[in-house]
């Protein structure tokens, strides 16, 4: 019981701080929330979560066979990728905004969050380091262990996008700006020490 929660804390953790980071995502869900309102955030999010899925499932189908060859390397690579994505969060908490972007809205929220899912460069980065090395870590523990993880990384990305957007459909009465950026900057504080020891646990 203990192992679970412990991963459900730090998958929600870091995928709070994923989502928590100015990207395509984050504007789709600005831009859907003008048109939709509140159901916004949990559209975008659920577009987004089809994709991780279908990673997930290739990763514990067989493609975790083939990186087990490499789980050292890919452990290394995820820890480094933790604190250098921890830094670079603290470095742009300072000047992080969640203004209204200008340009066209995609009319699906749903497919919002797939299309700026699939076409993020970061997505990708993050999946084949940090997101591949925790679910190869709770595969060890069996397949429930990585499945925790991607739940703790959806209740992550559900809780924000929707809190995202309710608050912009109530005037941003709920989340200021002040708070996004110190929000931000705590998670990428966390993210920094998740890669100190991710780093130590596979170094030993």
């Amino acid at each position: 019981m203990y192992e679970i929660l412990q991963m459900l804390f730090m998958a929600f953790t870091i995928g709070l701080t994923g989502a928590l980071a100015p990207g395509p995502t984050l504007v789709a869900t600005v831009n859907s929330s003008l048109k939709d309102g509140w159901t916004a955030g949990p559209k975008v999010a659920a577009g987004h979560a089809l994709v991780e899925t279908l990673i997930f499932l290739l990763i514990i189908g067989g493609l975790a066979d083939a990186m087990q060859g490499y789980s050292h390397a890919i452990a290394l690579a995820g820890g480094l990728a933790l604190m250098i994505f921890g830094f670079m969060t603290v470095l742009g908490s300072r000047s992080a905004t969640l203004a209204v972007p200008e340009g066209q809205i995609i009319g699906n929220a749903y497919l919002a969050g797939i299309i700026t899912s699939a076409a993020n460069p970061y997505f990708w980065i993050w999946w084949l380091s940090i997101g591949s090395a925790l679910v190869l870590s709770g595969l060890h523990s069996g397949v429930i262990m990585a499945a925790v993880f991607l739940i703790g990384h959806w209740v992550a990305d559900f809780g924000w996008y929707t809190l995202v957007s309710i608050s912009l459909d109530r005037g941003r009465s709920i989340l200021s700006e002040k708070s996004y950026r110190r929000i931000l900057g705590i998670c990428g504080g966390f993210l920094v020490c998740f890669g100190i020891y991710f780093l130590s646990t596979s170094l030993s």
